[in-house]
């Protein structure tokens, strides 16, 4: 585990803060289950220090989701997050975030995005 002011690395993602908004990305092959849901949850909340951040979530890392995990993020997962942007751009990757956005119901708002640009400009509301 590598941490800095600005970038942190856990062995399932990566994540640093720029521009006002918290940027989040799975590593690839990763599988959500409750241990790396909350592996990623605890390392965010100690790198954000308190502060909260909409965060842009990159989720193309993940190759699939167990039900603890999906329910932990959508409720402890948002702790210090503003709001979520998920950028996916393959099918079993819109299949996983559909199915979080509208079975767990995250608590703080979620869209889902292909383009990064746009996921940041939605972002930019919760500044």
């Amino acid at each position: 585990m590598i941490a800095a002011h600005d970038f942190y690395e856990n062995e399932y993602a990566r994540f640093w803060i720029a521009d006002k908004i918290l940027f989040f990305e799975y590593k690839p092959n990763t599988v959500i289950d409750l241990k790396v849901a909350t592996s990623v949850v605890t390392d965010r909340i100690h790198f954000q220090n308190g502060r909260p951040f909409p965060v842009l979530c990159d989720i193309r890392g993940i190759i699939s989701t167990e039900k603890a995990g999906r329910d932990y993020l959508a409720q402890s997962g948002s702790i210090l997050t503003l709001a979520v942007g998920l950028i996916m751009d393959e099918k079993v990757s819109l299949t996983i975030s559909d199915f979080y956005v509208k079975i767990n119901k995250p608590t703080v708002p979620t869209k889902i995005f292909t383009k990064q640009e746009e996921a940041l400009t939605y972002l930019k509301e919760f500044i």
